[in-house]
């Protein structure tokens, strides 16, 4: 997912049940900036095959987005 606040960009990762959950999530880590999936996305490693016990989702990690 890209994270945009101003002209700064960044990605982040996060783990959902759905792509609407996933931007969810980012937006409430990254209140006030903006938030959009990034295409195109790998189906396999994109969505999650089953929720880890006790434990529905995963802080998402920030890094650098390559231009």
């Amino acid at each position: 997912m890209e994270v945009r606040e101003g002209a700064a960009l960044s990605r982040a990762t996060v783990r959902a049940e759905s792509t609407r959950e996933a931007v969810s999530i980012n937006k409430g880590y990254y209140p006030g900036r903006e938030v959009q999936v990034v295409f195109p996305i790998d189906a396999e490693n994109f969505f999650m095959k089953g929720l880890a016990e006790g434990n529905n989702r995963t802080r998402p990690s920030m890094v650098a987005a390559a231009e």
